[in-house]
């Protein structure tokens, strides 16, 4: 593609995000919604108005965009939040887990899903969408003991679901893949924790020296990509490495307030080019391909995340006004899962073309659906603060 008409695509796309922002203020819609409905619509499923040469950045920027987000979840746990919602952060996200490996698998079988096939759609089904999440959280504008307590759920929740996901794979292979499976879900975790503590020790004590007080642009974006950059050359999770050094530089860093605020700062317009490029990246088609299996998947999803997240709130020992919110509040998916979905599929090739139906059938339904139902949960626990504070 010409260099000229490359640049004009992205302007484009940066101004679509501006709209998309506005549109969002006067119809209180998330702009994470708006975004991916104007690339849908001018995408491959739309107008195809998106050049292939641009979408095929897809994968670069996701990769950019979901560390960045990764840092600044692995950022709120802190000493003083886990202090606080710490509770609520385990038992939420663990009784989210459990109630999906047990409603999703025991649904499909019931309707002839072999279990193996169940129990890794359960596993994939655990996954979250970070950065719908986060931006969400951000546009609300709200910030009390639920949006805490969300974002640190939303931190540690894909690193549940890479656990399960990693063990439903083991389950469900024959007794001749355990060993390399094992060891690569291992490596693919553990490795991620170790260059996300070899990254984050240095990092916190090193960052904001220059200028006293916070890091500069530079040092923020240079341990991103430079995290990134090594989690995939390594071969292990970006997500978990970004989590984890946010977590240690949170945690360690004591001569600056904030761990990575420039990250705050220039993280939207990769968000506006993830997004946009994600919702022109949709197969709407996958919809066609799932039949009533697919329909009871996204329902028993649904319900899972329902039923966990109040058992989770009510074991947490949180407000009544709250427990029944984080359910809805859960609800989006995104990339995560389909990255799953596609080792599922290299690992059992015979079920490859259903794995990839239900997951990205799922993730348009809960990517369009999920952030406006986060939003207005959020908005719903805001609104009930007021009238206790009144």
């Amino acid at each position: 593609m010409h260099i000229a008409g490359f640049l004009i695509t992205l302007g484009v796309l940066f101004l679509a995000g501006l709209a998309a922002d506005q549109l969002g203020r006067a119809t209180h819609l998330p702009r994470v919604t708006t975004l991916l409905f104007l690339g849908l619509i001018a995408g491959n499923a739309g107008m195809g108005l998106i050049p292939l040469d641009v979408a095929m950045w897809f994968d670069e920027i996701s990769i950019v965009a979901l560390t960045m987000v990764a840092f600044l979840l692995g950022g709120s746990l802190t000493r003083e939040n886990l202090v606080k919602h710490g509770r609520a952060i385990l038992t939420i996200s663990i009784s989210i887990v459990v109630a999906t490996l047990v409603i999703v698998p025991a649904g499909l079988t019931a309707i002839g899903v072999p279990f193996g096939l169940a129990l890794v759609l359960a596993a994939i089904a655990t996954a979250t969408a970070p950065a719908a999440m986060t931006d969400v959280i951000k546009q609300s504008g709200v910030s009390n003991s639920f949006t805490e307590t969300l974002k640190g759920v939303v931190a540690i929740d894909d690193a549940w679901g890479l656990i399960v996901f990693s063990i439903a794979l083991v389950l469900a292979s024959h007794s001749d893949g355990w060993a390399t499976v094992t060891t690569t879900a291992m490596w693919d975790f553990g490795g991620a924790i170790l260059l996300g503590c070899a990254l984050g020790v240095p990092s916190a004590y090193l960052t904001g020296r220059l200028k006293p007080g916070e890091p500069m642009q530079a040092e923020a974006v240079g341990i991103v990509f430079l995290t990134a950059g090594l989690a995939l050359w390594l071969e292990v999770s970006f997500l978990v490495a970004g989590m984890v050094a946010g977590a240690v530089i949170g945690n360690l860093a004591r001569h600056h307030d904030r761990a990575f605020h420039e990250i705050e700062h220039i993280q939207w317009p990769f968000m506006i080019l993830f997004f946009l490029l994600a919702g022109a990246t949709l197969e709407i088609e996958a919809f066609g391909l799932m039949g009533w299996a697919g329909a009871l998947f996204l329902f028993l999803r649904t319900v899972a995340r329902l039923v966990g997240g109040y058992c989770g709130a009510k074991l947490g020992g949180l407000p009544r006004r709250q427990t029944r919110w984080y359910g809805p509040a859960l609800l989006p998916q995104a990339g995560v899962a389909v990255g799953m979905a596609l080792v599922a599929g290299e690992q059992f090739p015979h079920w490859a073309a259903l794995i990839m139906a239900f997951t990205l059938a799922s993730t348009v339904a809960f990517e369009v659906l999920g952030p406006p139902l986060t939003l207005m949960s959020i908005r719903r626990t805001a609104d009930t603060d007021q009238q206790i504070g009144q």
